[in-house]
């Protein structure tokens, strides 16, 4: 495919790298020569100098052939016109980044109007990420499926955890319909089979309904109560976001803010919070909050140094529930290293759904993809399909299909049914299919059978 990028920040260059390793045609756009500097440098991507909303500049990058062009500059109303302009110009698809709260209200006239095929809020979609970890304070991460009805969380397990030291096959479940479809040991991702043998340190992935996980973390001694008490650090847009959700279900949101207007402007927009203007890397004015009383303690500020100064603080106070927003992906050792286990990256979450929209339009044909997460440190993927009549393996038991090595179908959902599959189980039209993989560049069902033949 032909994608266009224009703005080379974060965002930009998170999907020009992922982009291009996925065979795709990548051109990025950027005023600044130090940002192209570094793709060219380092990604297999063809860059030009300019301004993307210029019309001479998106002719030079072939606009009319573009199959996608995504606008992540830092300007919401640059992303909007550009987006306007390379629809104009014979651009197929395009996807803008618009983050000011200002523009929420009126999404879909933008879309419509300005012919915008997807709007993407990173902002947004970390703080909707924050509330569903919220949701399980004792989990690392939480993926939804199939509109909220499946859950993919992972957890770590300690010398406290009695499974520890046993193999899958030996876990009384207690009638719990879950699956581990995924262990991290050591920075290695392993699928696991009934015989593997799991040891404290590991990074767990399990996935099931939301009523099942709840039971097995119940029964692991991993479920909290529901969160009453937050403390947020950082008084950006994620935590605007933020605040909103957490209202909605009744908890009380402190929020500690060391810019005196911004603390102003907090005031005026959420109500329904505590403003506290101050440092929130400073361990008096933490203490004095009572830190170590909080359900969730979550660190948003604009600069990583001063998260994980904060999460330090959290963790030093046997804070339970510790999320931390990171930016720059170098700092993920050292936040799992000192125990941060619940990390936001709003620029991956961004990557993630734009990546699932520009393979869906790969495969128009064939399973159309619903869901696609990188985990395990980007390691692995789960994706969600819808299957159609295209799929090949439709009606036969998955025992009898000859699926690909790294590969495993952990979950089916079928009309208000969630199947834990087993061999004798089958996939038919209209089911809902995720898959646990070690492979990228899945697009299709079919992709995941083994030479395309079924058995």
């Amino acid at each position: 495919m032909h994608i266009i990028i224009v703005g080379n920040g974060k965002v930009g260059y998170t999907l020009a790298k992922h982009l291009c390793q996925e065979d795709n045609d990548v051109i990025v756009i950027d005023k600044s020569a130090e940002a192209l500097q570094k793709a060219m440098d380092s990604l297999d991507v063809m860059c030009i100098r300019g301004n993307g909303t210029r019309v001479n500049v998106l002719k030079e990058a072939e606009v009319s052939s573009a199959d996608v062009v995504i606008a992540v500059t830092n300007s919401d109303e640059r992303n909007m016109l550009c987006c306007l302009a390379a629809k104009k110009f014979g651009a197929k698809h395009t996807i803008a980044r618009i983050r000011d709260p200002e523009y929420a209200e009126e999404l879909t006239m933008l879309k419509r109007e300005l012919e915008i095929d997807m709007i993407i809020n990173p902002e947004k979609e970390a703080a909707l990420e924050i509330a569903q970890l919220i949701k399980f304070p004792t989990v690392s991460s939480v993926e939804n499926f199939a509109q909220g009805k499946v859950d993919l969380v992972s957890f770590r397990l300690g010398e406290e955890d009695f499974i520890a030291g046993k193999a899958i096959s030996d876990i009384d479940f207690k009638k719990c319909s879950i699956l581990f479809c995924a262990i991290e040991r050591n920075d290695r991702v392993f699928m696991p089979t009934g015989d593997f043998i799991l040891k404290n340190n590991d990074k767990v992935y399990v996935i099931g309904d939301h009523e099942n996980i709840t039971l097995f973390l119940k029964y692991l001694g991993k479920h909290k109560n529901k969160i009453k008490n937050v403390l947020v650090v950082g008084g950006g847009r994620i935590t605007y976001y933020l605040t909103k959700l957490i209202n909605k279900v009744g908890a009380t949101i402190k929020i500690v803010e060391k810019s005196y207007d911004k603390c102003k402007d907090l005031n005026e927009t959420l109500p329904e919070a505590i403003i506290i203007n101050g440092d929130g890397t400073e361990q008096e004015l933490l203490e004095s909050e009572n830190l170590k009383d909080v359900d969730a303690f979550i660190a948003l500020t604009d600069r990583d140094e001063e998260n994980i100064v904060a999460s330090l603080f959290a963790l030093n106070e046997k804070v339970h529930n510790v999320i931390t927003k990171i930016t720059r992906v170098n700092y993920n050792n050292i936040v799992k290293n000192i125990g941060v286990e619940s990390v936001i990256s709003p620029k991956t979450l961004t990557a993630n759904k734009i990546i699932t929209y520009v393979r869906g339009l790969k495969n128009k044909k064939g399973s159309f993809i619903e869901n696609l997460y990188k985990i395990v440190g980007e390691q692995a993927e789960a994706v969600e399909f819808a299957a159609n009549n295209t799929t090949k393996c439709l009606n036969i038991s998955l025992k009898d299909i000859k699926i690909k090595k790294g590969v495993l179908i952990a979950a089916i959902v079928r009309n208000k049914d969630i199947i834990i599959p087993n061999g004798d189980d089958c996939i038919k039209a209209g089911d809902s299919v995720i898959i646990v993989t070690e492979r990228n560049n899945i697009i299709d069902i079919n992709n995941i059978l083994d030479g395309g033949s079924l058995i």
